[in-house]
């Protein structure tokens, strides 16, 4: 998913060409001003304000601080600085902010959990798949199934019924669920919160 420039503007650091062509596919080359370091910036680029500012840093560097460009608003200005290894992760993660922002310009509030779960599932597949790792629907089904019981069950104050309504289940088929994922339940009476 591409995003448009009036969305995040973005000051990018690097020498390196596949993290660059990352963040432009990410971000659209308008939101994207590229540099192999803060020196060989354009004095009106130094000036313009940033959304965020990624700036690789070599193995073996003091440090960040000396790569950052002089006129950046470190108070209003998120600064990511670090390997390539953490370049490449950045770019996942400044997409998901730039979708919040985009969100909240829209009146909305959040991402769609879609969308979060696309983008917090993607490293774990890929993990998976570079590990040989087999089986990965049923695995992933548990681990989203468990903590999706255990909230509706927060919800209704144990209630299995209301649960197993709210989950769109049959109430033997929870209990069966509950009882195979070992999930503990414990039920609030209605005269225990009054005493409360």
């Amino acid at each position: 998913m591409s995003l448009t420039s009036s969305v995040f503007s973005i000051l990018l650091l690097t020498g390196d060409p596949e993290i660059l062509s990352q963040f432009k596919h990410a971000f659209k080359d308008a939101s994207v001003t590229a540099a192999k370091d803060a020196s060989m910036l354009p004095k009106d680029v130094t000036r313009r304000t940033f959304d965020a500012v990624i700036i690789e840093l070599k193995p073996g560097s003091a440090g960040g601080a000396a790569a950052i460009p002089p006129n950046i608003d470190h108070t209003h200005t998120l600064l990511i600085t670090g390997s390539r290894t953490v370049l490449k992760r950045a770019s996942k993660f400044m997409q998901a902010m730039a979708r919040q922002k985009a969100a909240g310009a829209n009146g909305n509030e959040a991402l769609s959990l879609e969308d979060y779960l696309e983008w917090k599932m993607g490293d774990f597949v890929k993990g998976m798949r570079d590990g040989s790792g087999r089986n990965l629907h049923p695995m992933l089904i548990n681990a989203i199934e468990r903590p999706l019981i255990t909230r509706a069950l927060q919800e209704t104050k144990g209630n299995q019924i209301q649960a197993a309504e709210l989950l769109g289940l049959n109430r033997n088929t929870l209990r069966k669920r509950i009882q195979d994922l070992h999930i503990p339940v414990k039920r609030k009476r209605a005269s225990q919160t009054r005493e409360a």
